[in-house]
């Protein structure tokens, strides 16, 4: 029996915008941002900051060094947040249904200047963070590792006395849920941009 559901952000829970923050990077000096930019996974400077190797103002100043000019956090974050837009308010019910019968957690690779909107009063039009809609957060930039390594399921189930029996993994990349599933979770892949609700809905009944 399904007791505990464990999400992704970016392609889950909001859609990602990639060609806007590609074209955000490219504005701010970024050569080749098409080719740095994952969807997925990210590498070098990017990798860095989503397993929480350096901090924001160090990605800042690194990234000012790369392009050639003094960059501005809120430069930053703003390119950083054209990844995402709205989240739709069916999604956001469904999260909240959900909420009511099963334990909700989230497993993002992730950064501070992404987080920073979706855990304020910014998430929503009503004003709830995305911390009101799951019971904990995991982090890739507070745990020192990003999926789709094992360590960092591991990590969330020691955490929480996470059974993996009884536990679905949502997520967009076939690499983490291949991950999540070798590891004894139900999974369910997600082609971003997809409205999932309907699904998850008759794979829980």
């Amino acid at each position: 029996m399904i007791r505990n559901l464990v999400f992704d952000f970016g392609g889950v829970v909001v859609d990602i915008y990639w060609e806007d923050a590609v074209k955000e990077f490219a504005r701010l000096g970024l050569p080749n941002a098409s080719q740095v930019i994952d969807r997925y996974k990210q590498n070098g400077l990017f990798l860095e900051l989503e397993e929480g190797k350096i901090n924001a103002e160090t990605f800042i100043a690194r990234f000012s060094q790369m392009v050639g000019r003094t960059l501005t956090h809120d430069e930053v974050e703003a390119a950083w947040l054209s990844f995402f837009k709205t989240v739709p308010d069916a999604r956001l019910k469904m999260l909240e249904e959900l909420h009511r019968k099963y334990r909700m957690y989230l497993l993002s690779n992730t950064n501070p200047f992404v987080m920073g909107w979706a855990r304020s009063s910014r998430f929503t039009p009503s004003g709830k963070s995305l911390d009101y809609y799951f019971d904990k957060l995991f982090l890739s930039y507070q745990l020192g590792v990003t999926k789709p390594s094992p360590q960092i399921f591991r990590q969330m189930m020691a955490d929480v006395q996470l059974s993996p029996e009884e536990t679905l993994f949502i997520d967009d990349g076939k690499a983490n849920t291949d991950t999540a599933r070798s590891l004894g979770f139900a999974t369910l892949t997600v082609n971003s941009g997809d409205e999932w609700t309907e699904t998850i809905a008759s794979v829980l009944r």
